[in-house]
């Protein structure tokens, strides 16, 4: 073999390894919360073990939690974070996450699309629905008399007020 077609190799083969050495870095495994049947929400009070199919999380820097028997409740806890949870800041959040509609999988809830006001409803009422993806909340949204979807950072006090209306 001559010593380009060597070099090239050589070369093909680093290139490769350094994109799986990147990939598993960057790559993170969601592991389920398991939740207590004793654990509450601590918007509604609601045992948020009876309802897996709308559970929601944060997950705190000492490696604690906060379950939620829907991401309604979840999102007025982060907004009103000192209500809710006194003994927190928002800064002791390290990652939020939501269940899935379809799927059942747990996501991050920053990746999720939220259909609002569908006729599905939780455990507190109206709710927004995630999905892992746009194409599915689109899908659910028609199928579902969805008014319109939302990405986390656009949902807001007034999207939570017409939620409880």
């Amino acid at each position: 073999m001559n010593p380009f077609m060597l070099c090239k190799k050589i070369l093909l083969i680093a290139a490769v390894m350094y994109f799986l050495i990147v990939s598993a870095v960057h790559a993170e495994t969601i592991r389920p919360l398991k939740v207590k049947s004793s654990d509450k929400c601590p918007v509604c009070g609601m045992f948020v073990a009876k309802y897996p199919d709308f559970l929601a999380y944060m997950i705190f820097k000492d490696g604690s939690y906060a379950a939620f028997d829907g991401v309604k409740d979840m999102i007025k806890c982060y907004l009103e974070i000192s209500r809710y949870l006194p003994a927190r800041k928002k800064s002791d959040i390290t990652a939020m996450y939501v269940t899935d509609y379809y799927s059942m999988n747990v996501i991050h809830a920053s990746k999720a699309f939220y259909v609002m006001g569908s006729d599905i409803y939780g455990p507190m009422g109206r709710e927004l629905i995630p999905h892992e993806s746009g194409n599915r909340a689109r899908e659910f949204m028609q199928d579902h008399k969805g008014r319109k979807i939302l990405r986390l950072q656009e949902i807001t006090y007034q999207t939570i007020r017409e939620l409880d209306k």
